[in-house]
């Protein structure tokens, strides 16, 4: 096994670092923030980061107690990767690094996000003050793939699966959809030169 590079500091940045700050480490994190995934969906989400390295940031992230791998029960009977407890505390680092990013100036035209970034990114948008007084069960439903989005006591919670008897589905233009959706401005871009 190589030798993993390591900051040799005592911090708790760069061992955090040392950890998940390798390439692809946390936008793998990312895709699996919302539940567990296939080797294959995570390759989706990810369409720049070739098969070999996915595979060698999963062995890490698995061997530091990040991710866990796992098989569904039948008739699945498929494999999937999934955050630890310990991998789930990584959310709001991803959340604040989010939020901080999206002041960056804009990717160059063409650049796409996953799906799954896309609803995080609920997360990382959400404005709680916009949210004063506002309580919404959301279903997402977005092709095959099924999200639950809750909104209450000025958070939001967004994670894969159905939802039974939500407030909206997002498919038409409800009161609920409209409110919801202006819960999410972006932000304003930093001055880069400042």
């Amino acid at each position: 096994m190589v030798k993993k590079r390591t900051y040799s500091d005592a911090c708790g940045v760069a061992r955090a670092l040392d950890r998940v700050g390798e390439r692809w480490a946390l936008m793998i994190v990312r895709e699996l923030l919302l539940g567990p995934k296939r080797f294959t969906d995570v390759r989706t989400g990810l369409p720049s980061l070739s098969a070999d390295v996915l595979a060698q940031r999963l062995r890490e992230l698995e061997e530091i107690g990040v991710v866990r791998r796992r098989r569904l029960p039948p008739p699945a009977a498929a494999q999937v990767y999934e955050l630890t407890e310990w991998g789930l505390e990584l959310e709001p680092v991803l959340v604040a690094l989010g939020r901080w990013g999206a002041r960056a100036a804009p990717p160059p035209e063409g650049v796409g996000m996953s799906l799954d970034s896309h609803v995080v990114s609920l997360r990382t948008l959400f404005d709680p003050e916009r949210a004063h007084g506002f309580a919404a069960r959301i279903a997402l439903n977005l092709g095959e793939d099924r999200f639950r989005v809750e909104v209450a006591d000025g958070r939001v919670e967004a994670c894969r699966g159905e939802l039974a008897e939500p407030d909206a589905t997002i498919i038409g233009d409800q009161p609920v959809v409209a409110r919801f959706l202006g819960l999410f401005p972006l932000p304003e871009p930093a001055d880069a030169g400042a």
